[in-house]
């Protein structure tokens, strides 16, 4: 016993020295991370919110009114408001998951998590100060040009760095820094002194880190439904006022229930696989049909919502769509096909190499120009001259807004704007893209290529495999993560496409070509529309999202990574 408490001091001394240890590892890694979060933040984060609070203005130039989420139903009619809720959605399972995932670490670890609950809590609060502390700041920043012309003064650097001073120190942002700040400070020295005195544990850190991410992302949630439900309150009494009929929470609740039935019966139609008997089977699969057909009757709701939303948008998105699936099958394809003549052994392929490689690393600008005047609807353009002589009349190209399956059946045949296809114009877009990008792919599918074990070919033919075999079974498999990667570069580089295309865009087109970047530019540069222009930007970076998604689910089945 003597032994046992002389030995006690000695334990003690030891833990504090550990976790002395541990604080100084962690407040080291936090010193050599703070200039990378910085950066991030000033240069990553700012910008995004920077954008949310613009979207959510009458913004012309100058700042104007809060407008909530009007320039979001000015594009999208009311399924602004269902996508709104759908984020709010999002936000709630990922903190359900979240929450899992700490209880099931916990549980493996034979841990007690929910003390740090505390300090992740606190220290939300922090966060949500300080965000709100800099929406102070910008609105005081914003106002610096009123503040000028009230004033008189001239618009100079002095005078500019004083009244940004004067916004740093106003007493309503200062007293919500002081205080945001000292709440952050308060939620880390609360989880540390839980850690020193109630519950050890070398993992404190990330504990409370994975509380305060559940605690942002439920607040999120939370916030996001009461603002919408506030702006379907106010788009009900505007009606009122104006004796316009709306059906915001009909449509809301029909096309909801749509997507319920569509998951359930994709549920049920996975559960028919684990029936025993084919009666059961066969019931299952007739059930998730029935369930299927009554979720695409609701959903069915969406082209009435659509429509009632700005038609320029939705005609870019439909344009952005057909430049998506016209460019990157083509573009991935061929890249595969002469990456796979290039990695043989035949004479000059360095030099075949670097042509291939040339569109890529050429100006885009300086090329698009010159496509355009290869492709120009004059008679005597380069292509039309090539058409002449061969007996075919010319076509207008970059001038031509008819859609090419249009073009093919006549003008007697009377088919839709999808029907129709891409137009003309659009086409050539779409060539131009594929040429200027094939070479990079390949350079990207030869080092694919490149690292595949020869072996595996030797190994193939001897047990009689031919060429098309070891494509098919070799070849195709160990390049998926290749694919995968120029795949989900293609895709969000057609919707993001903006250069070439406003170079070869023409006016007699009649907006055919003009996709989801170029009406976003065109409502922030000729119609100096900001806000409006700062949500449809948002929009298109929630399809971009979405499509990533997609991508990375399909890619979780079919990728192999050896």
């Amino acid at each position: 016993m003597t032994q046992l408490n002389s030995q006690h001091p000695k334990i003690i001394s030891q833990k504090n020295k550990l976790r002395w240890s541990d604080i100084r590892e962690n407040l080291t890694g936090c010193i050599f991370v703070l200039p990378a979060f910085i950066i991030i933040g000033v240069f990553g984060l700012f910008p995004i919110g920077f954008s949310v609070y613009v979207s959510l203005h009458k913004w012309r130039i100058n700042p104007g009114d809060y407008y909530g989420i009007g320039n979001y139903t000015k594009a999208l009619g009311n399924l602004a408001y269902v996508l709104f809720f759908l984020v709010a959605a999002i936000f709630f399972f990922l903190t359900y998951r979240q929450i899992i995932k700490i209880k099931e670490t916990a549980k493996e670890r034979n841990e007690k998590p929910w003390i740090w609950s505390l300090p992740g809590f606190i220290t939300t609060l922090g966060i949500g100060g300080f965000v709100w502390f800099v929406v102070l700041l910008l609105a005081e920043i914003l106002n610096i040009p009123t503040v000028l012309k009230e004033r008189g003064l001239e618009r100079v650097r002095e005078t500019f760095v004083s009244l940004l001073g004067e916004a740093w120190r106003a007493p309503s942002v200062v007293s919500v820094r002081n205080i945001s700040i000292m709440v952050i400070l308060l939620g880390i020295a609360i989880a540390y002194l839980i850690n020193r005195f109630l519950s050890f544990n070398p993992r404190w850190a990330n504990y409370s880190f994975s509380w305060t991410l559940i605690f942002i992302l439920s607040f999120g949630g939370v916030i996001l439904t009461s603002f919408t439900f506030i702006e379907i309150q106010k788009a009900y009494t505007a009606a009122i006022e104006t004796g316009e009929p709306i059906e915001i929470w009909a449509q809301i609740v029909t096309i909801f229930a749509g997507f319920l039935l569509l998951a359930a019966s994709w549920l049920i139609w996975r559960s028919a696989a684990h029936r025993s008997s084919n009666i059961g089977v066969a019931l299952r699969i007739t059930a998730a049909a029935v369930v299927a057909v009554g979720a695409w009757v609701l959903i069915g709701e969406l082209p009435r919502l659509i429509e009632a939303g700005d038609a320029d948008w939705w005609e870019g998105l439909r344009v952005t769509v057909y430049y998506s699936i016209g460019t990157v099958p083509l573009q991935l394809g061929i890249s595969l096909v002469l990456a796979t003549l290039l990695f043989q052994e035949i004479r000059g392929k360095s030099f075949f190499r670097m042509i291939y490689f040339l569109p890529y690393i050429t100006p885009a600008v300086a090329t698009a120009a010159v496509f355009r005047t290869f492709f120009s609807g004059r008679a005597t353009a380069p292509i039309n001259s090539i058409m002449n002589l061969i007996g075919a009349q010319p076509l207008k190209w970059l001038d031509e807004p008819k859609g090419i399956i249009e073009i093919l059946l006549g003008p007697e045949v009377d088919l839709s704007s999808w029907l129709a296809g891409p137009s003309l114009a659009l086409l050539v877009i779409i060539l131009f893209n594929i040429w200027s990008y094939v070479g990079y792919d390949t350079v990207i599918f030869l080092a694919g290529l490149g690292g595949i074990p020869s072996e595996l070919y030797e190994v193939a033919a001897i047990d009689g495999a031919n060429r098309w075999a070891q494509f098919r079974h070799i070849t195709l498999p160990l390049l998926s993560p290749t694919t995968y990667f120029l795949t989900l570069l293609a895709v969000i580089g057609t919707f993001k496409a903006f250069n070439h295309v406003w170079v070869l865009r023409s006016t007699a087109a009649l907006g055919t070509t003009d996709t989801a970047s170029i009406v976003i530019f065109n409502e922030f540069s000729r119609n100096t529309r900001y806000g409006y222009a700062a949500a449809l930007a948002f929009v298109l970076l929630g399809i971009i999202l979405i499509l990533t998604i997609i991508n990375n689910r399909v890619a979780e089945e079919r990728v192999f990574y050896g």
